[in-house]
């Protein structure tokens, strides 16, 4: 199997972070792989934010339903969609960031459990900007076992809805 699959299979959500910072390099190169992911027309409708600070990393994580667990981790990207804009773009953004951390050898978790008006309140995003979902980004101090999927069958289909599609690799 290649490197990319390789990394899509082993993503897991990561709950409890390493203190450990994340070297420039390597969160550039996240920031990077979110900046080259494909947005409709290619309008790059999407902003993020990128938070360090603990304290910052405190409060954002207390406006995520009381996830504090968040703020062990040294960054906690935000997705910001621009007025009017849905969140697909954005989606598909973070999802190459989670992607590029995993590759690297970072653990990260999907959050969307969160105030958003809260956050964008702590983070000094217009009230007319959307937040799509936030991910912390850290070295694992966890290693979370693979929650299984639904079988093939259960989720596609071929030609028609409710004619199952069935494969193994």
């Amino acid at each position: 199997m290649n490197d990319v699959l390789n990394t899509m299979w082993k993503r897991r959500s990561v709950r409890r972070y390493k203190s450990d910072a994340i070297p420039e390099g390597d969160l550039n190169a996240i920031l990077e792989a979110a900046r080259r992911a494909p947005t409709g027309s290619n309008r790059q409708n999407w902003r993020m934010v990128v938070i360090r600070d603990a304290e910052m990393r405190q409060r954002v994580a207390e406006a995520c339903m009381g996830q504090v667990w968040m703020a062990e981790a040294p960054v906690i990207l935000c997705m910001v969609t621009l007025p009017g804009e849905g969140q697909v773009n954005g989606t598909i953004v973070l999802d190459h960031a989670i992607l590029a951390a995993t590759s690297l050898g970072y653990g990260t978790c999907w959050i969307g459990a969160c105030d958003r008006e809260k956050v964008k309140e702590l983070l000094g995003i217009p009230a007319d900007y959307g937040i799509t979902n936030l991910a912390p980004v850290g070295v694992a101090n966890q290693d979370p076992k693979d929650r299984g999927r639904k079988a093939p069958d259960e989720l596609f289909m071929q030609e028609r809805f409710g004619e199952a599609l069935s494969y193994t690799l």
